[in-house]
C-alpha cells in the first residue's frame, strides 16, 4: 500500500506522540495564478454529454476596409474569416489511501490532513497546465541586442529572437505596454494589462510598483491572487510554482504580459474530492481529486491564417537560454 500508514512514522504514526504539539503544519504550497486568468468556455461547450472536444471560433477584421462613396456606384461588398481552435479534455487526479489502523489511533483527523494534501496538489497541477499554455504563445520579447535597457525586440513565431543578458526593467516594461497598445490587444480589464512572473524577475521594478494605498485612493482594490501592484498600466502578480527558467547568466528571468483571452478552459466535471469505497472491512480508506477537464490557448493561429501573430494576446519576455 503507498498511503498513509501507522507502522511509518513519516507516513502515518508521527500523527500521535507522547508530546506531540496540536498544531499540525504543513509544507508551503504556492496558490494559483494563471489559471485565474483563463475563460471557461460557456454551457454550450463544457458539461457531460459533449464529447472530449470543446471548440471555439475567431471572427477576423473584414478583408477589405469601407470608405467614402460614390453615388452611382453599387455599395462596395467585402467578407470576414472565422477560424476555428480547439482543445482536448482529460481526465485529472490523485489519491491517497490510509489504514484504518492509522485513523484509529491518530490524534489528528487523518481525513482533513489528506484533503489539505489533495487541495495543494489540485492548484499545483491545474496551474502548471494553464502555464503550459500560456507558454505556446507566438509573441516573444528580448531586449535589443541582447542587454539594452532602452529598447527591446519582437518576434511572431513562438521563438525569442536572441539571448537575454539584462534584468526586466521599468523602461522594459514600459515598451512592452506600448506593444500591445500598437497592436490594438485589448486591457485584461477596462485599464490595465497583467504580467505574471517570479518574485525575483521583478527585483528592479519593484520600487516603481504601486503601493496598497494608491489602489486604495483610485478606488481600487487588489484582487488577484498574488498581485503585488502595477506600473505603466500592468498589474503584476507572482508565483512559484512554475520553476524559473534557468536563463545562463540568471539575470532575468521569464514573464507573461497579457489582455484579454488568453487560454480556454473546457469543463466536463470541475475538479473535486472523492472517497473511497472502504474495502478490507473498513481497515483500507483513502480520498483522491478527480476532474475532466483541459486547457488550451486561445489565439495561436497558424501564419496563414493570421499573420504575424496579429490575434496573439499573450506577450512572453523570453530567452533563447
Amino acid at each position: 500500500m503507498a498511503g498513509q500508514l501507522w507502522a511509518v512514522n513519516s507516513l502515518g504514526g508521527f500523527f500521535y506522540s507522547d508530546k506531540l504539539s496540536k498544531n499540525l503544519r504543513v509544507a508551503l504550497q504556492p496558490l494559483t495564478k494563471f489559471r485565474q486568468f483563463c475563460d471557461v468556455r460557456d454551457e454550450t461547450s463544457s458539461g457531460k454529454g459533449k464529447g472530449d472536444t470543446y471548440k471555439w471560433d475567431c471572427v477576423f477584421n473584414l478583408q477589405t476596409q469601407g470608405g467614402t462613396l460614390v453615388e452611382t456606384n453599387t455599395m462596395p461588398e467585402t467578407n470576414f474569416k472565422i477560424a476555428q481552435a480547439s482543445a482536448s479534455l482529460y481526465e485529472w487526479g490523485n489519491s491517497i489511501p490510509w489504514t484504518g489502523k492509522l485513523e484509529a489511533l491518530s490524534q489528528f483527523s487523518v481525513r482533513s490532513a489528506v484533503e489539505e494534501s489533495l487541495t495543494n496538489d489540485t492548484a499545483k497541477v491545474l496551474d502548471s497546465a494553464a502555464y503550459t499554455e500560456f507558454n505556446k504563445c507566438q509573441l516573444r520579447v528580448v531586449p535589443k541586442g541582447s542587454t539594452s535597457a532602452s529598447a527591446i525586440t519582437l518576434t511572431t513565431d513562438s521563438v525569442a529572437g536572441s539571448s537575454n543578458g539584462v534584468a526586466l526593467g521599468k523602461q522594459h516594461v514600459r515598451l512592452i505596454a506600448e506593444t500591445m497598445q500598437e497592436r490594438t490587444i485589448p486591457y485584461y480589464d477596462k485599464s490595465n494589462y497583467v504580467c505574471i512572473t517570479r518574485p525575483t524577475t521583478l527585483s528592479t521594478v519593484k520600487v516603481d510598483l504601486e503601493t496598497i494605498n494608491s489602489y486604495v485612493v483610485e478606488g481600487y482594490q487588489k484582487i488577484m491572487s498574488g498581485e503585488v501592484g502595477k506600473f505603466e498600466n500592468v498589474r503584476f502578480v507572482l508565483q512559484t510554482n512554475v520553476a524559473s527558467g534557468g536563463w545562463a547568466n540568471a539575470l532575468s528571468d521569464w514573464a507573461f504580459f497579457f489582455g484579454k483571452e488568453t487560454a480556454c478552459e473546457g469543463i466536463c466535471e470541475p475538479e473535486h474530492v472523492r472517497a473511497k469505497i472502504p474495502d478490507d472491512y473498513g481497515r483500507s480508506k483513502g480520498l483522491a481529486w478527480y476532474a475532466i477537464l483541459g486547457f488550451g490557448i486561445t489565439h495561436n493561429w497558424a501564419a496563414a491564417v493570421d499573420t504575424g501573430a496579429a490575434n496573439g494576446r499573450i506577450l512572453k519576455w523570453d530567452s533563447v537560454g
